[in-house]
């Protein structure tokens, strides 16, 4: 026992070393200093609660109350539990473990045994020492055949591998990089909750502009129409204009029923990202909403504040993290495997004199176990934890790319978007006033109706492709913040934990 205490420094002293290949976060990809596509100047933008920039009141409670109830929410949050509790179990695995024990064993001895095998028996089973009290007529300690001996025992026993190659440090280190991971896989369910309710929101207010736009249009040929009778009273048109007229807004109320049954579906979508039954917001939803100020012109930031910013970036480096660890963990398995154990007991044949100096019992065992056979088993777990890590740089580096590429799509996007809806809103603008004109001059009867029921069609038709033009403008704008990586903050008071 003496010489396995002396030991245990030399062997806390090898435990310095770690096997396996330290990690360090390399570039994936060159990342260029600006964004390439145009984009906004200025800065201040809150990118951590991005849809209060729509200056809409009901989209912020929506999107705020996605973020607490949501199911994806709900789970990615329970995998970060989880995770913790993981890494709780990895780093338990390099202490010591210390367990008590007790237990009292009866024997009852053979009566046709001979009195050499009783003695053998009864030394083996108590370590060669013997005790009083047995029943049926033993004495000195040794048990006659036919009778029985009872002996108490209470104790602690501890163990110990060693880490001396530092596997157990590696699989805690690779445990971290998962809590890490599933922490900001959180933030990107938050970042993803948030951009589908916004897109929901804001398509069901496209439909209802829609459906404002179609009214507002009938509203016009109603009255082309009461002019159509007019005229056709005095005899400057045919009677035949009227029933035109009237044909003319059936096809027009027509185009309502699907963009209101289109209404319904958005508010169900919503419910359910709210995690709410279908119907369950057709009564809140319905009601009128403010209008919405126009879009947000939204700075894009710097590449590199992109990769530190966008959640699924940041869980992709940790799996690299983790996944580079795991080579350390297989390559330990390699070398020697050293453990101590160690037992104190107290053992007696009587419980009146269990709690002794006299029944103390000790053992101690140092164990080396070197592997020599496995038929290649270790080396090629080594190798594929290589083939893993590779894996997870490529997976990282492609997650990088898509990021970039993200931004550079939707800056692109946005910039034509807005050239196409100022383009719009003046042709809108030129048909309605053509409309009044030539409704006008039919009044006076100096035009055909066909005239008329053109220029009805183009400003309808210039309304909703302002409509439509608008919307994805505002789509467009919220996958932005979406490829920013907006959407999610950190807890107040906490802190990133250093890289290992």
């Amino acid at each position: 026992m003496r010489r396995l205490t002396r030991a245990i420094p030399l062997l806390l002293a090898l435990a310095g070393c770690t096997v396996g290949p330290n990690y360090r976060p390399a570039d994936p990809v060159p990342v260029p200093a600006t964004f390439a596509g145009p984009q906004a100047a200025g800065t201040g933008v809150d990118v951590t609660r991005w849809w209060t920039t729509f200056g809409d009141p009901r989209l912020t409670g929506l999107i705020e109350r996605a973020l607490r109830d949501n199911p994806d929410i709900g789970l990615a949050a329970a995998r970060v539990r989880e995770a913790r509790l993981q890494e709780i179990v990895a780093r338990s695995s390099g202490g010591p473990q210390l367990n008590a024990s007790a237990n009292a064993t009866h024997v009852e001895f053979s009566k046709n045994a001979g009195f050499s095998s009783l003695a053998r028996l009864f030394g083996g089973q108590n370590g060669g020492a013997g005790g009083g009290g047995s029943a049926g007529g033993s004495s000195g300690g040794i048990a006659l055949p036919g009778s029985g001996i009872t002996t108490f025992a209470a104790g602690f026993d501890a163990s110990w591998e060693l880490d001396i190659f530092g596997g157990v440090r590696r699989r805690v280190e690779a445990a971290t990089a998962r809590t890490e991971a599933a922490e900001w896989n959180r933030r990107d369910a938050a970042v993803m909750i948030a951009a589908e309710v916004a897109q929901a929101y804001l398509a069901l207010r496209t439909d209802e502009a829609q459906v404002a736009a179609i009214e507002g249009e009938l509203a016009r040929q109603r009255g082309a129409l009461a002019i159509a009778g007019d005229v056709a009273k005095v005899g400057l048109v045919p009677p035949i204009d009227v029933t035109r007229q009237r044909g003319n807004i059936t096809s027009t109320e027509a185009r309502l029923a699907p963009i209101r049954a289109d209404i319904d579906v958005r508010r169900h979508a919503l419910a359910i990202l709210l995690a709410q039954p279908p119907a369950a917001l057709d009564a809140e939803l319905a009601r009128p909403a403010a209008a919405l100020p126009p879009t947000p012109a939204i700075p894009a930031g710097l590449p590199s504040d992109l990769l530190r910013r966008r959640p699924d970036v940041r869980a992709a480096e940790r799996n690299l993290a983790a996944a580079n660890a795991e080579i350390g963990v297989a390559t330990a398995d390699l070398y020697p495997h050293v453990s101590l154990t160690g037992m104190a007991q107290l053992i007696s044949t009587a419980l009146s004199n269990l709690i002794s100096r006299d029944s103390l019992q000790l053992t101690g065992t140092g164990a080396v176990q070197l592997p020599l056979l496995d038929g290649g088993r270790r080396r090629a777990t080594v190798k594929l934890r290589e083939a893993q890590r590779d894996e997870a740089v490529l997976q990282y580096r492609a997650i990088v790319l898509q990021a970039l590429r993200d931004v550079e799509d939707q800056l692109s996007q946005i910039a034509a978007e807005r050239d196409r809806y100022a383009t719009l809103t003046r042709a809108l603008a030129d048909a309605a006033a053509s409309e009044r004109a030539i409704t006008a001059q039919y009044r006076s009867g100096f035009v055909a109706q066909d005239a008329v029921l053109n220029a009805q069609a183009q400003s309808l038709s210039a309304d909703e492709q302002r409509v439509l033009s608008e919307a994805r403008l505002r789509q467009q704008t919220v996958a932005l913040f979406k490829a920013l990586g907006g959407g999610w903050s950190p807890e107040p008071g906490a802190a990133e934990r250093p890289r290992p």
